[in-house]
């Protein structure tokens, strides 16, 4: 039986349609190259979430973590949960 901590957590990792996010989520994710030569990574969908790497996979895998820490910092923090919604339009 899960105790209301649990509970609570579960909900903190539960996106819009009411998926666990903690089986995995998908983020979009800039990589720009940087006046410095190192590549810049931005998830838009989370402000203020930037990191940066040498190569394209230290950028990548540097922004997984912050995103990562991101999420775990809102969820102690009681924020709401993000919700993730798409939206298609003619280009």
């Amino acid at each position: 039986m899960q105790s209301a901590r649990e509970r609570e957590r579960g909900r903190a990792y539960r996106n819009q349609g009411g998926a666990d996010l903690r089986q995995g989520m998908k983020l979009p994710v800039t990589l720009d190259q940087g006046e410095d030569g190192y590549i810049i990574a931005e998830c838009p969908v989370l402000p203020g979430c930037i990191s940066q790497g040498k190569t394209e996979e230290e950028a990548l895998a540097n922004i997984k973590d912050a995103i990562e820490g991101i999420l775990e910092l809102r969820r102690k923090r009681g924020l709401p949960e993000v919700r993730l919604s798409e939206v298609e339009v003619p280009v």
